[in-house]
C-alpha cells in the first residue's frame, strides 16, 4: 500500500505505549484521523513535534488498522496560545467542537481552513498583548463556533423565525423586542413559553453578523458589543451544541472563567436580557 501524505492540525495527543503518541489529526482530505507517532515522546525524536495545535505535513503508512506517522514537517505551531488563559481556552473549545462535529475519516471541506484562520487571530491577540485580549479571544471563539457549526451541517438558523417563517429583522432601538431560543427548533420571534434564552434586538443583530468572515468592529476598530453580550452569545452556542451534538466543549466553561459569572446555559428558565 503506498504511503499517504496528509496536511492537518493535531487536535489531541495522548500517550501510546512507552514512547509513542496517539494523535487525532484534522485534515482537509480525510477529516478526523487517528494516527500513531512511533517514538514521538522521546526528546530527540524526529516526530517530537506531533503535539496539540501543531499544523503539520505528514507522511503516513500502514497496511491495516492504526496508521503510523513516518515523517513530519512542522508548518506552524500555535503553542504561544498557552501563554494566555483566554486564548488557550478559545483554541481548545474550537478543537473540541471539531471533535464533536465530525465523524472519523470523512472529508471536512472548509473546516481546517476556518479553524486555522481563528487560531491565527488568537495568535495575533497574544502577540499584541492588548488590554481587551480576553474579550477578543471570547469573540473569536464565538465567531469560530458559528462558522464551524455551519460547515459541519449544524448551522444556527439566524434569518427566519422557526415557527412563522418571518424574517428575523431585529428592530435596533426597540428595547421591548425579544426573540426566543428553542434549541430543538431555532429562534422564534417573541417571548415563548419554554424558551431556553431570550435575546434582545442588539444581541440577535450581533449574532447575525457572525456569519461574516471577521469579528464585527466599530469604526474605531474596537470590538462591537461588550463582553456580557459575547458571553450571552456563547450561551446560545452551548445550548445549540447540547441539543444537536449532545456534547458541549468543556473549554467554553474555562473561557467563561475570566469574566463575571453568568447564569448557567443549562437553566430551564429564559435568561433575562
Amino acid at each position: 500500500m503506498p504511503e499517504l501524505r496528509l496536511e492537518g492540525l493535531v487536535l489531541t495527543s495522548r500517550p501510546l505505549g512507552e514512547n509513542d503518541r496517539l494523535l487525532t489529526l484534522l485534515s482537509q482530505e480525510e477529516g478526523l484521523v487517528r494516527l500513531a507517532a512511533p517514538g514521538a515522546r522521546r526528546p530527540r525524536s524526529s516526530l517530537a513535534g506531533a503535539v496539540p495545535l501543531a499544523h503539520l505535513q505528514l507522511q503516513v503508512g500502514g497496511r491495516s488498522g492504526l496508521k503510523r506517522v513516518r515523517q513530519l514537517r512542522l508548518l506552524r505551531n500555535y503553542s504561544a496560545l498557552a501563554t494566555r488563559l483566554e486564548s488557550l481556552a478559545a483554541a481548545q473549545a474550537l478543537s473540541e467542537l471539531c471533535l464533536a462535529l465530525l465523524p472519523s475519516e470523512v472529508p471536512a471541506p472548509g473546516i481546517l481552513a476556518d479553524l486555522l484562520l481563528q487560531l491565527g487571530r488568537l495568535e495575533a491577540v497574544v502577540r499584541e498583548e492588548t488590554g481587551d485580549g480576553g474579550a477578543e479571544a471570547l469573540a473569536i471563539a464565538v465567531l469560530g463556533a458559528v462558522h464551524l457549526l455551519a460547515l459541519g451541517g449544524y448551522a444556527l438558523p439566524l434569518q427566519h423565525c422557526a415557527r412563522s417563517g418571518a424574517a428575523l429583522e431585529p428592530p435596533l432601538g426597540n428595547g421591548e423586542w425579544r426573540c426566543s431560543l428553542l434549541p430543538g427548533e431555532g429562534l422564534v420571534i417573541g417571548s415563548i413559553t419554554g424558551a431556553r434564552m431570550l435575546l434582545n434586538a442588539s444581541e440577535l443583530a450581533l449574532l447575525q453578523r457572525l456569519t461574516r468572515p471577521a469579528p464585527p468592529r466599530r469604526r474605531d476598530g474596537g470590538l462591537m458589543g461588550p463582553p456580557v453580550a459575547w458571553l450571552r452569545l456563547l450561551a446560545v452556542i452551548e445550548l445549540w451544541c447540547g441539543e444537536h451534538l449532545e456534547r458541549v466543549p468543556r473549554a467554553f466553561r474555562l473561557l467563561r472563567s475570566g469574566f463575571e459569572p453568568m447564569p448557567a446555559a443549562s437553566s430551564s428558565r429564559p435568561t433575562p436580557p
